[in-house]
Formats: C-alpha cells, sequence, structure tokens
C-alpha cells in the first residue's frame, strides 16, 4: 500500500488539524500505525470553531473537506446520510465540539446562555459552557449530523419566549413562608437600592430552571436566604442609633418581592457609616486609632471603643472561601452597601475593611485597617531590612548596563509637553557580550555572604537561563565563518578551528544544536554528580546509568572498564551515534524477548543501559525520577536522530508533555528548591522560563501565546513580586526581535512598582519610558510619570542624584514643580507650596495661596521686593487668574502709586533746593 494512501487529505486554507497534516506525516513514519490511533483529533475553520474527536480516531484515507463543514454558528458531519458510517467509526463518534457565535446577531447574553441549553438539549447534545467575552460555545456530542445554533429568525423568537415564560410566571409567584426572622428590614438587593425583581429576573436567564430546583428570591438561595441571628449579628455603630429600624423583626420574603420600586417612592439614601480606624503596623506608630468619617456628626466626640462592625462567621461559605482565596480580603463595607472600598497607599500600604478570609478567631468586619504589605524578598533579611549592598548589585547595576545600551527614542507630545519614549535595539551579534555583562552582575551577587540556599538556586538559575538565551537566539559573526564555542568534541562533531574556516548554511542548525546539547549538559552536571556520589561503589552499573542522563560518555566508559566491563565499554563509546548502531541494539533485546531469554540472570541495571542505547528511554527510566531537563536531553542524545533539528526536538518534547509521557517542566525553585516557605503549586500551572525560552525560539515565526505566563514572576521566583530579572530579559529578546508585544504592561508596571518600594523612583519612572507607545491611551506614560513624582516626591526631591537622573531623562520640570507644590502645601509650607506653583505655572494656585496665606505675613515683615517680584510675575498671566483686581493687582496699585508718589516727592524736593537759592542770591 502507498504510503501517501494513509494520511487524511484537507485542502481548503481555511481549515486547520491538530497534529497538522504535516505532523501526521512525521509521525506515521516514526510510529507506523499512527493515523489510526490519533489522540483527541481536533479540525476546525478559522473564525468559525473547531470540533475535538474523544479518545483515539481513525483519520486513514479521510477527505476532510467532504465530511466536516463549519457554517455560521453550526457545523456539518457527514451531510450524506448514506456515507456515514456506524457509531462510534470514523469521525461519528464522541466529540467536543466550539462554535464561535457572533454575539451581534444574537440576544443578550444573559438570554442567550438559557437558549443555547435548550438548543444544545434539543439536538441531543450536552452544553458545556459559553463566554460572552468571545463568544465560544461549547457542548458534547455522542455522533454526528447538523448540530449548532440555526440561523433562522422564528427559532431566536421562541427561544427568547421560552426564556421569559418561566419568568413572568415566577414573578407572580408567592415565595413561602417559613418563619425565620433576620436582623436585618430589608434584603441585600434592596438594600443596595437594587430591583429584587430584576435580579431575580437577571438569576431566571443565568441559570437552567431544570437543573437548579432551589427556588431563589432577592438574589439569594432559598437554604441562604433566612439567616438565623447565630448566622447573622448586626452590631455597629449605625444600628445602635437607630436599633428599632435596623431590628425590626421582618421575613426576608416581606421585601419588595412582588411590587418592585413603585413610580414615586422616594429613593432610599445609605446610611453615613462611623468607621474605626485601626493602624495596626508598627511602623506607623501608635497601635489604635479612632477617626470619625460622618459628614454630619463632626461635631461628636470620638469615643474611644471597639467597633466590631458587620461580623459574618468564618466558616460561613462565601464567593471566596476555600484554599484558593485564602488570603483574600473581603471589602464588607462594600457589602453593606458604603462608599468606602480598597485602596493601595503608597511604599506597600492596603487600607481595607475586612480581615483575611478564613483566619483563626476572625470574620468579615467593616473596621478599617491600614496594613504594610510585604514586598519582595529580593534583598530584604529576616527582619525586612534592605541590604545596600545587595540592592546596589540586584537593581542599580542591571539597570546601568540596561541604560548603556543602545536605544531608540519616540518623540510623544502631551500637551505643551513632551516626552521620549526609549526602547532598547540590539543585534544578535552582541547578545553573547550582553548576556556575558548580565551574568557577571548575578555572580556578583552570589559573592555576597549570608545569601539563603534558596536565593543561590535561583541566582544560579538565572546564569544558566542567559546562557540558554545567548545559545538559542544568538548569531555568529563573519557570514558563515565559524567561530567555535564550547568542547570540540560534543554531539560527536570534531570541527576545524582554522581561520577562514567557512560553514555551509546547512550546518548552522547542527552547530546550535551542539551548543544547547552543551549548555543541557551543563545545567544537569550538578544534578547527576550528587547522586553519583551517593551511590557505593558496587552498584558501578547504575553510577554508569546516571553518567548516561547527563551525557558524560567519557566517565561512564572510563568505569566500564574500570571494571573489566570490555564490551559494555565498546558500546558506551558508541553512544548517541549513528542510528544503525541503535537498531542493531534494539534488535538484539527483541531477539532475546522472541526466544524467550530469562533475563533473570542478566542485572535490571544493565537492562536499563542497553534499552537506553537502543533508544528506548521509557523502558529505561520507567520506574525511575528523573528532572525534566535531564529527560529532554535524553530523548536528543539516544531516541531522536543525531542530525535533527532543534525545533523538532523542542516540539516533540512538548507534544509528548501534552501526552504526560515526559516529566513537567516545573520551575526551578519546585524542581530543585529547597524554599524558605511552603508553597502551593500544582502541576500545570506554569512552565519553567528556561522551556518558554525553548518554545519561543521552536515557535519560529508564528504568533507566541504564552508571552504573559513566560514572564509572570513565577515562571522564575517563588517571590509572586519579583520581577527585577525577567524584565531584563524581556527586554533584550524583545530587542533583538525574537518577539513583539504591546499587551505586556503588567510586567513593567509590577517592576516599577517593585522599584517604588525600594525608593528607586529615578528607575521606575525610567521602566515606564520603556513601556510601548498605545494609540488607545496615548497618555499613559504622563499618568503615570505625574503619579510617581507626587506620591513619591518626599523620596526623589531629597535625593540630588535621583533629581538629576530624572531631569536628565528629560521629564518636564513643571511636573517636579507641581508635584513639590502638593508636597509643601500637604505640609503646610505655604510659601514653598507658592514658589513651585508658580514653576509649574499653575498661577491661579499661587495667587490663591499668595492672597490668603503669605501676602500679608510679607507685607507686615516689609519683604516689599518679594512681594514686587512675585506679583511682577503673576501679573503676566493675571488673565487667567480670576479677580485679580481685588487680590494681587491691589499691592501693584500700591506699589506703582508709592513709587509715583516718592518721584514727585524727590522731584519736590528738588525744586524746592533751588528756589531757596534763588532767594538768597536776589537778598545779598
Amino acid at each position: 500500500m502507498a504510503t501517501d494512501s494513509v494520511f487524511p487529505v484537507l485542502r481548503s486554507s481555511e481549515y486547520f488539524t491538530r497534529p497538522s497534516i504535516d505532523e501526521l506525516v512525521e509521525r506515521e513514519v516514526s510510529d507506523p500505525g499512527y493515523c489510526s490511533r490519533v489522540p483527541n483529533f481536533i479540525i476546525g475553520r478559522a473564525g468559525y470553531g473547531q470540533v475535538r474527536f474523544l479518545g483515539n480516531t481513525d483519520v486513514r484515507r479521510i477527505d476532510l473537506n467532504d465530511i466536516v463543514r463549519f457554517d455560521k454558528h453550526s457545523v456539518v458531519v457527514y451531510e450524506d446520510e448514506t456515507g456515514k458510517p456506524p457509531v462510534g467509526h470514523g469521525l461519528n463518534k464522541a466529540a467536543e465540539v466550539s462554535l464561535l457565535l457572533n454575539l451581534k446577531d444574537l440576544p443578550e447574553p444573559s438570554i442567550l446562555v438559557e437558549m443555547l441549553r435548550c438548543r444544545a438539549r434539543k439536538q441531543g447534545a450536552r452544553f458545556l459552557s459559553f463566554n460572552p467575552v468571545n463568544g465560544k460555545w461549547k457542548f458534547e456530542v455522542d455522533h454526528f449530523s447538523r448540530f449548532g445554533l440555526v440561523d433562522e429568525e422564528e427559532d431566536v423568537v421562541m427561544d427568547e419566549a421560552a426564556v421569559r415564560q418561566p419568568i413572568a410566571q415566577l414573578r407572580e409567584r408567592d415565595p413561602p413562608s417559613n418563619g425565620y426572622e433576620i436582623e436585618l428590614s430589608h434584603s441585600l438587593p434592596a438594600h443596595l437600592g437594587l430591583d429584587p425583581a430584576k435580579m431575580q429576573e437577571m438569576r431566571m436567564a443565568m441559570f437552567c430552571n431544570e437543573e437548579d430546583d432551589e427556588y431563589m428570591e432577592d438574589g439569594f438561595p432559598s437554604d441562604e436566604r433566612y439567616l438565623s441571628r447565630e448566622r447573622m449579628n448586626v452590631d455597629s455603630p449605625t444600628s445602635s442609633g437607630k436599633g428599632s429600624r435596623l431590628r425590626s423583626l421582618s421575613p426576608l420574603h416581606m421585601s419588595s418581592q412582588k411590587v418592585g420600586r413603585r413610580p414615586g417612592m422616594p429613593v432610599r439614601k445609605e446610611p453615613h457609616a462611623l468607621l474605626e480606624y485601626n493602624m495596626n503596623s508598627s511602623e506607623l506608630g501608635p497601635s489604635t486609632q479612632v477617626m470619625l468619617m460622618s459628614g454630619q456628626n463632626k461635631g461628636f466626640p470620638v469615643k474611644m471603643t471597639k467597633v466590631e462592625g458587620f461580623k459574618l462567621p468564618a466558616e460561613q461559605e462565601t464567593p471566596v472561601a476555600g484554599k484558593m482565596y485564602t488570603n483574600c480580603v473581603v471589602d464588607a463595607a462594600l457589602f453593606m452597601g458604603r462608599s468606602f472600598r480598597v485602596g493601595w497607599g503608597p511604599n506597600g500600604m492596603l487600607v481595607h475593611s475586612g480581615s483575611l478570609v478564613n483566619s483563626p478567631g476572625t470574620g468579615l468586619s467593616s473596621v478599617i485597617h491600614i496594613e504594610k504589605v510585604a514586598s519582595d524578598k529580593v534583598v530584604h533579611d529576616d527582619k525586612s531590612k534592605v541590604k545596600e549592598d545587595l540592592a546596589e548589585l540586584v537593581f542599580s547595576d542591571p539597570m546601568d548596563l540596561h541604560r548603556s545600551l543602545d536605544h531608540e527614542f519616540l518623540e510623544t507630545e502631551s500637551d505643551s509637553f513632551g516626552l521620549k519614549l526609549q526602547k532598547v535595539v540590539a543585534s544578535r551579534l552582541v547578545l553573547p557580550d550582553i548576556c556575558r555583562s548580565y551574568i557577571d552582575i548575578i555572580e556578583k551577587q552570589l559573592e555576597v555572604s549570608d545569601l539563603s540556599m534558596s536565593s543561590r538556586v535561583l541566582l544560579m538559575h538565572q546564569v544558566t537561563v542567559w546562557e540558554l538565551i545567548r545559545v538559542l537566539f544568538s548569531e555568529r559573526a563573519n557570514g558563515n565563518q565559524f567561530e567555535p564555542i564550547g568542547d570540540d568534541d560534543q554531539e560527536g562533531m570534531v570541527l576545524d578551528k582554522k581561520e577562514g574556516f567557512n560553514m555551509d548554511l546547512d550546518a548552522l542548525p547542527l552547530v546550535r544544536r551542539a551548543d544547547f546539547s552543551n549548555w543541557l549538559q551543563d545545567s544537569v552536571c550538578h544534578r547527576v554528580q550528587g547522586e553519583v556520589g551517593s551511590l557505593s561503589d558496587a552498584r558501578y552499573l547504575e553510577h554508569i546509568l546516571l553518567l548516561l542522563t547527563g551525557r558524560q560518555l567519557d566517565s561512564a566508559t572510563e568505569v566500564a572498564a574500570s571494571r573489566g566491563d570490555v564490551r559494555l565499554a565498546n558500546l558506551l563509546s558508541q553512544a548517541g551515534g549513528s542510528m544503525s548502531n541503535r537498531s542493531d541494539l534494539s534488535q538484539q533485546l527483541d531477539l532475546w524477548k522472541t526466544n524467550g531469554l530469562d533475563f533473570n540472570y542478566i542485572e535490571e541495571d544493565r537492562l536499563k543501559v542497553y534499552e537506553l542505547l537502543a533508544g528506548n528511554i521509557q523502558a529505561a527510566f520507567l520506574a525511575s525520577a528523573i528532572d525534566w531537563k535531564r529527560y529532554l536531553g535524553l530523548i536528543m542524545w539516544y531516541q531522536l536522530p543525531p542530525d535533527i533539528s532543534l525545533d523538532i526536538i523542542i516540539r516533540s518534547y512538548h507534544h509528548l508533555l501534552g501526552e504526560g509521557k515526559v516529566p513537567y517542566p516545573v520551575p526551578v525553585y519546585i524542581d530543585e528548591g529547597p524554599l524558605d516557605e511552603a508553597l502551593q503549586w500544582s502541576p500545570g500551572d506554569r512552565f519553567d522560563i528556561s522551556f518558554y525560552l525553548m518554545l519561543l525560539h521552536a515557535n519560529q515565526d508564528e504568533k507566541f501565546g504564552l508571552l504573559k505566563t513566560m514572564f509572570s514572576a513565577f515562571s522564575s521566583s517563588y517571590d509572586p513580586l519579583d520581577y527585577h530579572m525577567i524584565w531584563h530579559q524581556r527586554s533584550i529578546l524583545e530587542a533583538i526581535g525574537a518577539f513583539s508585544s504591546n499587551d505586556l504592561h503588567l510586567l513593567d508596571l509590577s517592576f516599577a512598582y517593585q522599584l517604588l518600594c525600594l525608593g528607586k523612583c529615578h528607575w521606575a519612572i525610567y521602566v515606564i519610558l520603556h513601556m510601548p507607545y498605545l494609540d488607545d491611551a496615548p497618555y499613559i506614560h504622563e499618568k503615570l510619570i505625574r503619579e510617581v513624582l507626587s506620591q513619591y516626591c518626599e523620596s526623589w526631591s531629597k535625593d540630588d542624584a535621583q533629581r538629576q537622573y530624572i531631569v536628565e531623562l528629560g521629564i518636564p520640570e513643571e511636573w517636579m514643580h507641581e508635584a513639590l507644590a502638593l508636597y509643601h502645601e500637604y505640609y503646610g509650607d505655604q510659601q514653598g507650596a507658592m514658589e513651585n506653583f508658580i514653576q509649574c505655572g499653575n498661577w491661579k494656585k499661587a495667587h490663591t495661596i499668595f492672597m490668603t496665606s503669605a501676602a500679608h505675613t510679607m507685607f507686615l515683615s516689609s519683604k516689599h521686593q518679594e512681594i514686587w517680584e512675585i506679583t511682577s510675575t503673576l501679573e503676566n498671566h493675571k488673565s487667567e487668574i480670576a479677580d485679580w483686581d481685588l487680590g494681587a493687582g491691589i499691592y501693584i496699585d500700591f506699589y506703582t502709586l508709592k513709587a509715583s508718589m516718592q518721584e514727585e516727592s524727590a522731584m519736590d524736593d528738588l525744586l524746592g533746593g533751588k528756589t531757596n537759592h534763588a532767594k538768597i542770591s536776589l537778598a545779598v
């Protein structure tokens, strides 16, 4: 049978399959019969949806274009009933269908969900989910015909009526009475000013009647609607003064369930809250302070009493209960309908109105808390004190290196000011030098004393990451001229090191593969040596097997020769070489199994070595725990051909990872540890950044969709607030053109915040200037920089070096003076505030401060010259100042009149002197 007749046929460019047709060809060649058992085969059409066939599917000799057709909101498989195979054969089998719906042509999502449930049930399918954001509708089918949403207007109208009919019936239905009473006089929707009837309608549109038998009223389930006094306790300042109203005994169903809000009914005003400020941070002074927040009770004395507020038992089920949300802060004030919100202050200060969920001994409360949230632990000691010497190495030195690289500038206009956005530009030819410079900085950090073991593991991992970036993305100088890197005998290649050696372009991928092999050997060397050191001399075969996992062939051959095992030493010397040797070993093992050889007479470790040399990795390490880097190396060194490209190796491992046949590329802090504290993590959360880099290299010209996960903190560090090195790695990779993205603002802002928490305001502004320009947010840079200048004014204004650096970055000095003016005004320095308002051009504000706070003091102190200079400056902009004539204009008129009077007096004195002299002359 011809090989071409085995594969499926796909002619339309709009359709796609996973695995692709090319991948099916590769797998069929390496694993004959693969096309008869393709797991989870997918066929789809761009912009319409896809079908994933569950289990193994036989796709041999199938014309996919004739069998599968995607239309608007529907998919047809085997439209011709005469050619449809029995259920379970071909493509007429169980599958998961995903269709992309055009939401513009359909009802609102709240009604559409119920309509999709009914449509799936009517067609014999099982509704799975619907995403109202992208319009993706998922459902399962047992076999195929035509499925989807028929684009007929009458069907849509009928579905809408079917959804609305039970809602109308339910609204006429009286709620049952069970005699329970609560302390609140209204239900939560009514308390928040919402229409309970509308909430009920929304609920019925969101949840299917057949699947939810519980009756819901006012937006709450029936078993949770009637709360007793033990379940809910109201003891707040608002209830103490109005106990008769809040503690009126009435069932919840006595709220406005039937009538809703009648026309003309006055809107219920929210109560004014008396909130207690609980300052529980040691850095904020006293342990407890109280503040009365109600505007209409300013004359009341402040009582130093403990305010419990609204409390809910910790065992109460809440939307954020559970292990995943153990540390979430619940805004109880929002639950009570107040205007206070959780907010962040400078330097990691969190202001919230609750306590931690599931904290022992505490419930949800409306008491206000101000806490210092822990920042990154990169440069902090056990007492959260910053190590200055380490901070310079971790932050300042890499930033200085980044600033020394070549940049391109983009000038943007912001009102009357301009900013120079920056971006690093670099060539792949100079990438090795850049990586080497970053590695030198990291090696200096390793020399710092008192570093924890987990910190050293992360620093060594950063070194390997920069080496991997050099290996995967750098290019060699002088065109095709080869410059040897690493050992000469790696990958079984002996290359000529003479100058002027020109290499064929086809050999360059093999050179990169050799460099990657060297990197992989160096990365796993310490783990191999650590495991070998724990073995006894008698277990030399296991010793050899461990050396092979790190491709230390010379050492493995020497161990076998020293034990007199010459034949094994001869085999080891040829390991990873030609495919013929692997084939001979594989055939020999098959002959032994066919002839019934008793393997009990052969050492188990020796059989594992033979299986590994034959390319059967799974049999060699079936019961052995091995890390993902060494397993990747085993596939590369002993299973795949030695001339296959690096991209195929990485994609093969990724494919096997999806099938669960290879170790998960866990982050280094999980893989190697040790961690200073326990960390919740499960496989599937994220890869190690090294594996992301490999996938990025193997992605070639396609759009890489894992950038956000790749550049998250957890891909390289257990510290969720540490972005100091991945920001540089992202910047360099983008500078050489490895990828391009305008959707990584979270990384920029997180790193800027990390710098701000350490008082490095100038570097934070430097990071903001490197954020890409977006047409839909053209003023984001201005807003961020002005916010940094105003919130952290005390930090940068007292550091001359930072202030000078900010000026060198091209930040308008008017923005700096505006921040200084607000800072001085806050601390009561009206003179300094006025001077800075003048410098930033806020003439109206400067005039107001001058007239209300500065003028009279300066006038009584006889500082007339200063008054004249200030008013003269303001006079040039008097058109922008309201009531100028009744303000500083009076001082201008006064000094002008005084000057003219002084001139007249001087003239009179002069003329008077001449007249007296004339009289004296006449008398004589």
